[in-house]
């Protein structure tokens, strides 16, 4: 679907010179929005995008879940980026949930108020989880590069701060989403994705490389406790490139692309790529943990078994946690 439509009604182009008595039919026959709205011969894009949403709805809504349940039951132990991981899956929950709306809008409902809910659903999306993300990003920057300034600032007091920021960011964001008819507004979402995206690239390449470079005295092999990190950090990295990297990629080159192009084919596999992450990112945090959703403990079990044995034979790793 796109995003950036300001009218949930599709202007049909009409001819210069029209027959007076046409003008009531024409107006009697406007055609209703639909998912397929100005891309009814070009609906792969579209179809590819809500594919992936219903794949948060059964796969990304119940893992974001129990990662909730996890924080709460790990409250009284929380690690520094709990409050930015569970702000996250809050707003992916959410988003999720509003896919079948979505489909009972689109096909049922057609309401205009519908949609300008819908459309702040994808404001919340297109902002929360890349600053969310950056805030991750920055809470472990800190904690491997800069360790003293690290426990100087890990009362909760200051990522409450920064999580209300994001919120409020967000919020606006949304909110003049729906009021639509600003100029240049779609140059905001592409400014704010290229500037996450290489923010976020920089920060995980440094933590790679300091922990790549931090051994021990005379030692070939990593530490296991900061072999792990830098598997996560790793794969994290690889996650924010293949959910990010295809709207950054696309977006910047608007205007390369005729207007049917950009709507209806690079606009919806950007945005596909950019949600499916709603899945994604609560899975791989559940991975580490052995409770991915959907596997047998025996396939779990066998997954997690190096890590395992690593943690009952080594001693906590004298770094700050992340």
């Amino acid at each position: 679907m796109e995003r950036n439509v300001s009218s949930p009604l599709s202007s049909t182009s009409l001819p210069t010179q029209l027959p007076f008595n046409a003008t009531a039919d024409i107006n009697s026959t406007v055609k209703p929005f639909s998912v397929f709205d100005g891309c009814d011969h070009q609906v792969e894009g579209i179809l590819f995008d809500l594919t992936l949403q219903c794949i948060n709805v059964v796969v990304g809504i119940p893992a974001n879940l129990l990662v909730i349940a996890i924080l709460i039951h790990n409250r009284k132990e929380p690690s520094t980026s709990d409050i930015f991981l569970g702000c996250l899956a809050v707003m992916d929950t959410y988003f999720s949930s509003m896919t079948p709306i979505s489909f009972l809008n689109l096909y049922h409902w057609q309401s205009k108020d519908v949609w300008s809910a819908l459309k702040f659903s994808y404001g919340v999306k297109d902002t929360s989880g890349p600053l969310f993300l950056s805030c991750i990003c920055l809470d472990r920057f800190v904690a491997v590069l800069f360790p003293v300034m690290f426990l100087q600032l890990k009362h909760i007091k200051y990522r409450l701060s920064l999580s209300v920021l994001v919120f409020c960011l967000t919020f606006a964001y949304s909110a003049a989403k729906v009021v639509g008819g600003l100029p240049n507004f779609e140059k905001v979402f592409t400014g704010e994705i290229l500037a996450t995206f290489t923010w976020m690239v920089v920060c995980n390449a440094c933590i790679l490389w300091v922990l790549k470079k931090s051994r021990g005295a005379g030692k070939d092999e990593m530490h296991p406790m900061k072999k792990k990190a830098f598997k996560m950090v790793l794969s994290i990295l690889c996650i924010i490139v293949f959910n990010y990297l295809p709207p950054v990629a696309l977006f910047p080159f608007e205007d390369y692309y005729s207007p049917d192009v950009f709507r209806c084919y690079v606009q919806p596999v950007g945005f596909a790529f950019l949600n499916i992450g709603s899945t994604i990112q609560p899975l791989v945090y559940l991975s580490r943990l052995g409770k991915v959703p959907f596997l047998s403990d025996t396939c779990i079990k066998k997954c997690c078994a190096c890590v395992s044995a690593e943690n009952n034979k080594t001693p906590p790793a004298q770094i700050p946690p992340a």
